[in-house]
């Protein structure tokens, strides 16, 4: 059965940067298009990042222009590159696929951004 384990989160300052990484087993890497969402404490859970399986990428208005997703097939693993962090970016971070598959929800990677 195909798994999604995300890790790469933590503290850092406004600001700041981070790599989030999703690991992808079975065969869902190469179907589906991925995407990564967040939820921050009391709101809904949100798409802030997709990919395609050809590469194509679409960004929330939030983060456009200061996150970029990557993929690499070869490792079945999908990147988060965040920069700029601002406070309003602290959330529980996940992979998932694009659509929403509930059965691949993990644990996800929690993002504070404080000073």
């Amino acid at each position: 059965q195909a798994r999604l384990v995300e890790s790469g989160g933590g503290l850092v300052q406004p600001g700041g940067s981070l790599r989030l990484s999703c690991a992808a087993s079975g065969t869902i890497f190469s179907i589906y298009a991925m995407g990564w969402y967040r939820q921050a404490p009391g709101k809904q859970r949100e798409l802030v990042a997709r990919i395609t399986s050809t590469s194509n990428t679409n960004y929330a208005d939030s983060v456009k222009g200061r996150f970029t997703i990557s993929r690499d097939n070869a490792k079945n693993t999908v990147y988060l590159q965040m920069n700029s962090l601002k406070p309003e970016d602290t959330a529980v971070y996940y992979c998932n696929t694009v659509p929403i598959l509930p059965v691949y929800w993990g644990q996800g990677t929690q993002v504070t951004v404080s000073s």
